[in-house]
């Protein structure tokens, strides 16, 4: 009976050791794991809170509180025209100012969690018509266009353009004056398609009437004499394309290839005289030439 005891006690005491390695085994690989994960872990990189479209926000739509959402957004990120208090007194940073009651309105189209900055919305009361879309200094011209002049109805605002212009050019060309087409502004920014601006234009293409570019108050007046005097053509610019005022002229016989050729000098004859006087009178006698 004392054996069988002592064989019970001594399987017993194996057993609790063997469980007591088994747990410290655990905790020791616990404790190496939390270890690396200490170690590996960043410190928390510091936020701005951030007001963004809670939903689409159209071209013209104005903005409530209930259209937007504070979000933490990237200190390191942050746009810096972003708006970071829903109210308060400075106008830039906060979104609905402190004793104004004039709204903010969309200047073009927000998508959905979109930020909300103040190259997208308009400062509280102004209109959020085309003048919104106008940088400093700058003007805005309506281009007449058609389907062949306006890029087949393919022009969207914000893209740029190449203006032409084709009229009868003022210098002698052959003898007559001559139909020419120039560069005459390269670059220009479109704000509005007939009377669409800020990018809210359907999908396909629209022919349109009118295209409204940015541009400043010389490039005003070199379009409206072009417009005046001649037609006007527009050349779609790629948004990879870094468009320059080059000096681009082509008449009609530079189309066709031709050059103008000098006229053939004529010799003329050369003639030799002597003079002989007759009483008061001289006279000139031609006589023949000799070298």
């Amino acid at each position: 009976m004392r054996s069988v005891f002592g064989l019970v006690l001594i399987v017993g005491l194996g057993l609790a050791g063997f469980a007591v390695y088994m747990a410290q085994g655990y905790i020791n690989r616990t404790q190496a794991e939390l270890a690396r994960e200490r170690a590996s872990r960043r410190p928390p990189e510091p936020t701005v809170t951030v007001f963004v479209a809670k939903k689409a926000l159209p071209y013209g739509t104005k903005v409530t509180q209930d259209d937007v959402v504070a979000i933490n957004w990237p200190k390191r990120a942050l746009p810096p025209t972003a708006f970071t208090e829903l109210k308060g007194k400075n106008v830039k940073r906060a979104l609905f100012v402190e004793g104004q009651a004039q709204p903010r309105y969309v200047t073009r189209p927000i998508s959905q969690f979109e930020p909300l900055l103040a190259s997208n919305i308009t400062g509280p009361g102004q209109d959020p018509g085309i003048t919104s879309h106008l940088s400093a200094g700058m003007r805005a011209f309506a281009i007449k266009v058609d389907v062949a002049s306006g890029v087949s109805g393919f022009l969207r605002p914000e893209d740029r353009v190449d203006v032409y212009w084709t009229g009868q050019s003022s210098r002698q060309i052959g003898g007559s004056g001559g139909e020419v087409t120039r560069l005459i502004e390269a670059g220009v920014k479109i704000i509005a398609v007939d009377q669409k601006a800020g990018g809210d234009m359907g999908p396909g293409a629209t022919i349109a009437r009118t295209v409204t570019v940015e541009a400043n108050q010389e490039q005003v007046a070199v379009l409206a004499q072009a417009q005046a005097t001649g037609r006007l053509a527009l050349s779609l610019v790629g948004t990879r394309e870094d468009s320059q005022n080059h000096t681009i002229e082509v008449d009609r016989q530079a189309l066709l290839g031709i050059t103008d050729k000098p006229a053939p000098v004529v010799a003329k004859p050369k003639v030799c005289t002597i003079k002989q006087r007759s009483g008061s009178t001289v006279v000139e006698v031609p006589i023949p030439c000799t070298n």
